[in-house]
Parts: structure tokens; sequence; C-alpha cells
């Protein structure tokens, strides 16, 4: 057995600092959306781009970034990072404009991009033996999962005395200590053969990801029209060219090869698809909380503190579980928790249901956080050490692009689903940009009902409410669906995988 020092795992706890941010910046933002929707007034499509755009970035360079991590150094890209977060997050603090919050967001995902694969792929790098490796894994999810605890309760307080751009910068004291720390007690990490960045093909690549991803959330929201299809056929165009350019160049910024492996492959999808449902139904929650039930940003944030504490829970258990219980069979389990979880949502109604709504999202934390821990190991593990950065890239580019689609296909879905019920149910007579704004998002809808007189506003709000449940019913339904459908996968395709 490899024995790590302290100098390894006060690294640790550092890019566990890095993890934290990037998490939290994540789950902050879903508190601040009724307060972004009421002073920034986005359209429906504008604030989802303000929720997504940092995920459809990230999802887009982290494989370039992993792979220029592996040339100039993961802990001098990991620094570099950490300073343009930074100084973004106090840009994004102060947007006077949804075109410009939108602008922000999507310069920290450019910086979010560089953090992820260069935490894994170090962790990879300090941890050589299996059993410290799996703890500090699951450290490394844990640090995921502090964020989303953190977040909404840190980001409830700022809320609750502050401006919603306050929320943005929670992120810059952390950064700031992550760049005097990691100097001190990280390890520099080059591979020592690498060729020059082939610059066509990060270009190929992220060009793929990003049109790919725009296809799909254009497809959801307005339906497969010319722009959705023509998106798409691009985008796969372009990945071909790029799968092919890999096969044929002497130094691939992918090695193909890696998919050769079986549980590369399953491991890879389940931990897609598995944020895929984390992301989707968690973007409703916040919003149930403050715009249907009436809860301040603080009891919101506090609400949601069960459900940081299920995957703070769960990912430390899960290498521990691993030891003795094989893979296959709890992701299994895992997936069958989340989805009772997900079914539970659609219970709940615009009247009460705070409680029923804490204990379906920790089940949904406690079940999907040990498959978090597992799939990283399977699709990182894999990989000779020389090519972590671009294993870990890759990993954390299909969490990313799995967070993606699931805000934007499922929230573009359940935008789709509250219109519908929404014109159904508005008053006749109202006037027809009262109507128009109603319509836009759920926020939009309750700003106008203050506007309007007693029982005509109260008949507004109480449709709009209606109609976002019905949407959130259909979308937790959907992801519960996808739950089961991966628990069948990780039961018949990774049962070879023994315990530990």
């Amino acid at each position: 057995m490899t024995s790590v020092g302290r100098r390894e795992w006060a690294g640790l706890a550092v890019l566990a600092l890095a993890c934290l941010v990037y998490s939290m910046d994540l789950t902050v933002l879903h508190l601040a959306v009724p307060q972004i929707s009421e002073i920034l007034r986005p359209t429906s499509s504008q604030l989802l781009w303000i929720i997504d755009v940092y995920g459809f970035l990230v999802a887009g360079l982290l494989l370039t970034m992993g792979t220029i991590g592996d040339r100039i150094g993961r802990r001098r890209l990991l620094m570099v990072g950490a300073a343009a977060f930074a100084a973004v997050s106090i840009i994004a603090a102060f947007a006077p404009s949804a075109p410009v919050l939108i602008g922000c967001r999507a310069l920290l995902g450019v910086a979010g991009a560089t953090l992820a694969p260069s935490t894994l792929s170090l962790i990879f790098t300090m941890f050589r033996d299996a059993g410290q490796r799996s703890i500090a894994v699951g450290v490394w999810v844990g640090a995921y999962s502090v964020g989303g605890s953190i977040g909404p309760l840190a980001g409830g307080i700022m809320l609750e005395h502050f401006w919603w751009g306050s929320v943005f910068l929670l992120a810059v004291p952390v950064m700031v200590l992550l760049i005097v720390l990691a100097p001190r007690v990280l390890p520099e990490y080059r591979d020592p053969d690498a060729g020059r960045l082939d610059l066509i093909s990060a270009a190929l690549c992220t060009s793929a990801m990003l049109l790919v991803v725009f296809g799909m959330k254009k497809a959801a929201q307005d339906g497969p029209g010319p722009a959705a299809l023509g998106a798409l056929a691009v985008g796969f165009g372009i990945g071909a060219i790029f799968v092919r350019r890999q096969l044929n160049v002497p130094e691939p910024m992918l090695d193909l090869r890696l998919f050769r492996l079986g549980s590369f492959r399953t491991a890879l999808t389940i931990n897609m698809v598995s944020i895929f449902v984390t992301f989707g139904y968690a973007l409703f929650v916040g919003q149930y909380f403050q715009l249907v039930l009436g809860m301040s940003p603080l009891r919101a944030g506090l609400a949601t503190i069960p459900a940081g504490l299920g995957f703070m829970i769960g990912s430390q258990l899960g290498p521990r579980i691993m030891k003795v219980m094989r893979p296959a069979y709890m992701i299994g389990i895992g997936m069958a928790m989340a989805a009772a979880g997900l079914l539970l949502l659609t219970r709940i109604t615009a009247t009460g249901g705070v409680e029923l709504t804490i204990a379906a999202s920790l089940l949904v934390s406690f079940g999907l956080a040990p498959v978090f821990g597992i799939t990283t190991e399977l699709i990182v593990g894999t990989a000779p050490p020389e090519q972590a950065g671009a294993a870990s890239g890759l990993s954390e580019t299909g969490a990313e692009f799995g967070g993606a689609l699931g805000i934007s296909i499922l929230g573009s879905i359940s935008i789709a689903i509250y219109r519908s019920q929404l014109d159904a149910n508005l008053p006749y007579g109202l006037p027809v940009d009262d109507a128009h704004a109603a319509r836009d998002t759920l926020g939009a809808a309750m700003e106008v009902a203050t506007t309007l007189p007693g029982k005509v506003g109260d008949a507004v709000a109480d449709a709009a409410k209606h109609a976002f449940l019905a949407g959130m019913h259909l979308t937790a339904a959907i992801a519960a669906g996808a739950a089961l459908l991966l628990a069948l996968i990780a039961m018949t395709r990774l049962r070879h995988v023994p315990p530990g």
C-alpha cells in the first residue's frame, strides 16, 4: 500500500474547497430565481439561459480543459481558473440586465470548466492506493454535496438581507483562499510526454458539444423546428469529424480506446443520466418553496439542508459499502430509492407539502450520492495516470452535459405544460399584456397577480400555481422513469464488477 502524508490530505481539503464553490454556484442561483425574475425581468428563454448556460459552457469545455491541464500542469490550470472565477463572480453580482447576467454566467462556465477536471485528476495522481483513493473520491463527491447544502442556506441568508447579486460574492473569498493554499499543499503534475495541444480538435469538440446541447434545448422548448434540427445536425456532424480526427492523429486529444471497455461506457452513461435526474428536479424545488408556498429565501434554504445532508452521508457511506457489495447492486438500490423520492414529488399540492418535499429530496439525494462516487471511480480509474486529466474531463463532461440537459429539457417540458395549463385557466377578460406576462414564468405570474384587484389577482395566482405543479409533477415522473431504467442497466451491465 502506497501511504500518503498530511500534505496529500491537506491538498484534498483544498481541492474540496474548489468543488464546494463549483457546486454552490449552481444551487445558490435556484433560490435567487424569483428575485432575478422580479428585478431583471428576463423572458422565460432568458431565465433558462441564466440558469443553464453555465452548465453548457462547462460541458463544452471540460474535455478541452482536462487535456490542457495534462499539458500545462493541473495545479496551474486550477489556480488560473479560480482567479477567473472570482473576478467574473464580482461582475455577475452587479449585472444590470438579463443579457449581461447570461454573459457573466457563460464566462463563469469557462472558468468552472478548469476546476472540475483539475481537482479529480489531481486526486487520482495523489492517491494511488485503491482504498485511500476511494475515500478521497468520497470526500470529493461529499464536497459537492456540502456545496449543495451550504449554497441554498447561505444564499437564503444573503437574499434575506441583500440584493440577488450578493449570492455570487460567496464564491470570492473561497477562491482567494484556494489560490493562496494551492501552491503549498498541491503537487504539480503534467504529462511528461504530452505533445502540443491540438487546437483544431479542441475547437471541434467544443463546437459539437455546444451545438448539440443548444439543439436539444431548442427542440424541447419550441419543438423540432428548423433551428433545433439544424443545430443538432451540424453538431453531430462536427462530432463525427472530431471522432475521425482522434482516430487518425498521432497524439489524440481523447483516446477513444477507453470506450472499448464495457464498464467504462456503462458507468459514463449512468453518471450522466443520474445528474440529469438530479438537476432536472432540483430546478423546481426552490421555486415551489418560495413562489407556491410563499416561504422566505431563508426558510427555503433551510428546507434544502436535509437533501444536502443526504448527499454528504451517502457519499461517505458509499466507499465503505462498496467493500462488501457489488457496484451493480449499490447503483440499482440507489437509483430505486431516487425513483421512489421522485414519485413522492408527484403528490405535492399548492396548499401544503413541505414535509413531503423534504422527504422526497432526502430519498433522492441519499440514493444518488453513492452512485456518483462509484461511477466516477469506474470512469477515471480505467485510464492510465498520464491521461487522468482527459478521463476526468470526460467524466465531468458527461456529468455537466447531463445536468445541462436536465435543466433545459425537463425545464422546457415544464414550461410547455405550464403555459398550456395556464391558458386554459386564466380568468376571462384579463388584459392581454398581463396574460402574456403571466405565461412567461411563474415569478412573472405572481407579480402580475399582486397588481390585479381582489378575486382576479387570486384567480391568476391559483391558476399559475396549479399550472406550475402540473409541469413539476410530469417532469418528476419522467425523472423517476429514467432512474428506474438506470437501475436496470446497472444490474445487468455491471454485475461482473466485483466489490471493492
